[in-house]
C-alpha cells in the first residue's frame, strides 16, 4: 500500500491522505489568513471523510474543479457539516483567489456524496472502506481502508473520554498500519466532571454578581456540547451563530448522539438569537449566559457580545477550548486585550479557560495504540509531531512522523 501525505503532517489543518493514488481520506483546509490548502489536488476514484471540521473537509469541493467529481463517502452528520462549512467559506472567500472552488463546485460535490453508517462497508476500486465511531463529534469516524493486502486505520480526530454529545471511541478493528492524530499527545486532560464543575461555578458566580457570561464556542460539536452542559446544570442560555444551523441535522440522526432525549431537551431549552445587532446588545446587558461562535474569537457574533461586555469587570468570558497562537482568543488570554473589528480593545471582563476538548490526550492515544502493538504508526495532526511520536513510541512496532508530500510504501511485517 502506498500512502501520500498531502497535508496535516506537522500541522493542525488541511488534513489529506492519498492511498494507492485511488482513495483520498479527508481533504481539509487550514483556516489561516490566507487559508491553507493541501499541496496537491489529486484525481482519486473516491473520497472518504472522517468528520465535519474545516481542517478535514474544507477543500473537498475543489476536487471537482474542471473534472468529474468522485463519490464522497461520509456519515450523514459529516455531510451536513460539509455543506455548512463550505457555504460559510464561500461567504468569506468566494470569488477571490483565496477560495479554489465555486458554489457550483460545492453543489456538484454534494450531489456526488453518499451517506455511510458506522460499521458499514463500501468497495471502491478494489478497496473496502469501513467507518467506526471516533468519539469526537457527531458522525466522526475512524476510516479503515483494506486493499486486500494491507489494512490501514486512519483515526481522524478521536476521543476516548467522556462527553455529553457523543459516546467515546471504543472500536479497534484489526489493522497493519495506523495513521493517528496527535493534537494533545503531550498533555493530560483534567477530568471532565471537574471541568464542568469549574465552568458551572464560574458562570453562577458571575451571574450572582449581575454579570453576563460570554461562552465562545466552535460551531460544530462544541456549541451543542456546551448547551448540554448548561441544561444538565439548570443554566439558562442564549445561543447564537452558525452552530444553530446544525441543530436539526444532528436531531435527524439520533444514532450519532450519546443521548438523543438529552440533546432535544438542551436544544429546546436554549434561546436562539435571531441575529439582530440590537437584540445582541440587549442580551449583553441582561446578566445572561451567551453561547456563541466563534471559539477563538476570530469572527462571528461573539465579537459583538465581547464589545458590549468588555468594559465591566463584573462580566466574564469563558473560553472553552484551545486558543491557537495569534488568534484573538490567545491574545485575550495572554494580554487582556484583543482585536475587535480590526481594533485592539482592552478587556476588563474576567477571562477563564476551560478544557472541553474533544480530542484524546496522551493517555488516551497510548490506550488506543495498545490495540496495535504490531502496527506501523504514523503520527500526524499536531504542532509538535516529533515530540508526540516520542511520547507514543513503544506502543506500536514502529512510530514515525511523515513529511509533507512524502510517499511511503507500507504493509504487514
Amino acid at each position: 500500500m502506498e500512502l501520500r501525505f498531502l497535508g496535516g503532517t506537522a500541522e493542525i489543518g488541511r488534513s489529506a491522505l492519498l492511498v494507492n493514488e485511488t482513495v483520498l481520506v479527508d481533504f481539509g483546509m487550514r483556516p489561516s489568513t490566507p487559508p491553507g490548502w493541501p499541496i496537491e489536488t489529486p484525481t482519486p476514484a473516491a473520497v472518504v471523510l472522517s468528520h465535519g471540521h474545516l481542517d478535514h473537509v474544507g477543500a473537498v469541493p475543489s476536487l471537482c474543479v474542471g473534472r468529474e467529481m468522485p463519490p464522497v463517502y461520509a456519515t450523514p452528520p459529516t455531510l451536513a457539516c460539509l455543506r455548512l462549512l463550505a457555504t460559510d467559506t464561500l461567504g468569506l472567500h468566494g470569488g477571490t483567489p483565496r477560495c479554489p472552488f465555486t458554489r457550483h463546485d460545492l453543489e456538484t460535490a454534494l450531489a456526488a456524496s453518499e451517506a455511510v453508517g458506522y460499521e458499514e462497508s463500501v468497495t471502491v476500486a478494489g478497496h473496502e472502506i469501513t467507518l467506526y465511531n471516533a468519539g469526537h463529534i457527531p458522525g466522526s469516524a475512524h476510516v479503515l481502508v483494506d486493499d486486500g493486502e494491507t489494512r490501514l486505520l486512519y483515526t481522524g480526530d478521536l476521543h476516548t473520554g467522556e462527553q455529553r454529545l457523543v459516546a467515546p471511541s471504543t472500536a479497534r478493528p484489526p489493522a497493519d498500519v495506523v495513521v493517528i492524530e496527535s493534537t494533545y499527545a503531550d498533555e493530560s486532560h483534567p477530568r471532565r466532571a471537574a471541568v464542568e464543575a469549574a465552568f458551572v461555578s464560574f458562570v453562577e458566580e458571575t451571574r450572582w454578581q449581575g454579570g453576563t457570561v460570554l461562552v465562545p464556542t466552535f460551531a460544530v460539536g462544541r456549541t451543542q456540547e456546551l448547551l448540554l452542559v448548561c441544561a444538565a446544570h439548570d443554566i439558562d442560555a442564549y445561543v447564537d451563530g452558525m452552530g444553530t444551523r446544525l441543530f436539526d441535522d444532528f436531531d435527524r440522526h439520533p444514532t450519532y448522539l450519546r443521548d438523543h432525549d438529552a440533546y432535544r431537551r438542551a436544544i429546546s431549552r436554549a434561546r436562539v438569537v435571531t441575529g439582530r445587532t440590537g437584540q445582541r446588545r440587549r442580551i449583553a446587558d441582561e446578566g445572561a449566559v451567551v453561547v456563541s461562535t466563534s471559539g477563538m474569537l476570530a469572527g462571528g457574533p461573539a465579537l459583538t457580545y465581547l464589545e458590549c461586555i468588555r468594559g465591566d469587570p463584573t462580566n466574564a468570558v469563558a473560553l472553552t477550548g484551545f486558543q491557537v497562537p495569534g488568534t484573538a482568543g490567545a491574545e485575550l488570554l495572554a494580554r487582556g486585550a484583543c482585536p475587535i473589528n480590526g481594533t485592539v480593545r482592552p478587556v476588563s471582563a474576567r477571562v477563564e479557560q476551560f478544557s472541553f476538548s474533544a480530542h484524546a490526550d496522551g493517555d488516551g492515544l497510548r490506550s488506543f495504540l495498545t490495540a496495535y502493538p504490531a502496527a506501523e504508526t504514523f503520527v500526524v495532526h499536531g504542532d509538535d509531531p516529533v515530540s508526540a511520536a516520542d511520547t507514543l513510541s513503544g506502543c506500536s512496532r514502529r512510530t514515525r512522523v511523515p513529511e509533507l508530500g512524502e510517499s511511503i510504501i507500507v504493509g504487514p511485517s
